[in-house]
């Protein structure tokens, strides 16, 4: 029974959250390393892509509550989700367009693409400060948990029990949803062979009469698409704040890296690793070390390994370890 305790209340504060959290990184470390694999640079204003996809989707959700239109019990925010991937991905492309494609026919090298993107950043960024400022946004609506821990309780006679929130069973059923149809699409479309030929060999791909104006655009739908369902799934389950979307740029970077630039495989395991680390770490273990070892002495120790408030220097320092021990991941890009 102590160990039956013991692992719920493991899996209501760490394992359910962290699969959540890995879900929402691994939509958004699929987005970077697919600009990195085609465009050949680190999209550093994807954050803020999510931000902005996230704020017209909420603007459009508010749209939506008010005129009692819904799909209870269902979050609204979903119905008004292709708004905001429609959105995102027409600035995607406009920025494409007009920045971007400059670049890309002066033959710049990476890093000014980059720094060019840093621009496409604060760009985005001051643009959903303005529309909804830099305060928390609060959109959710609808059904708010599938089984709560007291219900656990009762059913089990356990003193703890695990919760589980709709927006997280929502999160995992669509991320996994869309890593089998991205995978379907990279693999078996013609579309998808014509991405990867050009991210093998930009040269060979269009002498072999590729279009690359077309497997830039794909690309540029794809990264915007799931940079908009991974930031709405996020402040369904969090909350949304813009500064939030910036911070968040850094385990989805490690995320990338640590699965290996460029594979969308290692983009998936990659935000897992991160999320569980982040999460693991960060948890105080003494009610489940009291549970396992009820006449252990701790002292007041909570058994907490990284204060919360350091939760994002987790990423930095596998972010540098990865660079500095294996800088290729796990999985070759």
């Amino acid at each position: 029974m102590e160990l039956a305790n013991a692992f719920l209340i493991f899996a209501n504060y760490v394992l359910v959250p962290s699969i959540t959290y890995g879900a929402q990184l691994a939509l958004g470390a699929l987005g970077v390393t697919l600009i990195f694999g085609v465009l050949r640079f680190s999209n550093f204003s994807h954050g803020e892509m999510m931000s902005f996809g996230t704020m017209v989707t909420i603007l459009v959700t508010w749209v939506f509550q008010k005129s009692s239109i819904s799909i209870y019990p269902l979050p609204t925010a979903l119905l008004a989700l292709p708004i905001g991937i429609l959105a995102t991905v027409c600035f995607s492309l406009a920025a494409d367009k007009i920045v971007y494609s400059y670049y890309r026919e002066a033959k710049a090298k990476p890093v000014i693409l980059m720094m060019a993107s840093l621009g496409i950043m604060f760009v985005l960024n001051g643009a959903v400060r303005l529309f909804v400022g830099p305060g928390d946004r609060q959109f959710f609506d609808g059904e708010r948990f599938i089984v709560t821990a007291s219900e656990v309780k009762a059913y089990t006679g356990l003193a703890e029990g695990v919760s589980i929130r709709s927006t997280q069973a929502i999160t995992v059923f669509i991320s996994i949803l869309l890593f089998v149809l991205l995978y379907l699409f990279l693999q078996k479309t013609r579309a998808g062979t014509a991405m990867r030929a050009y991210s093998d060999n930009r040269t060979l791909a269009t002498l072999s009469g590729i279009n690359s104006q077309a497997v830039v655009r794909i690309t540029w739908i794809l990264a915007a698409s799931l940079a908009v369902v991974a930031g709405v799934l996020y402040g369904l389950d969090k909350s949304f704040k813009p500064f939030t979307y910036f911070q968040i740029l850094l385990p989805i970077f490690a995320a990338t890296i640590v699965g290996g630039v460029g594979n969308p495989l290692g983009a998936v395991v990659g935000g897992f690793i991160i999320s569980f680390s982040e999460i693991a770490l960060t948890y105080p273990y003494r009610k489940v070390v009291l549970y396992i070892y009820p006449d252990i002495d701790l002292n007041g120790y909570i058994l907490q390994l990284v204060p919360t408030d350091y939760k994002f220097s987790i990423s930095f320092t596998i972010l540098v370890l990865v660079l500095l021990l294996r800088p290729s991941g796990l999985f070759r890009g």
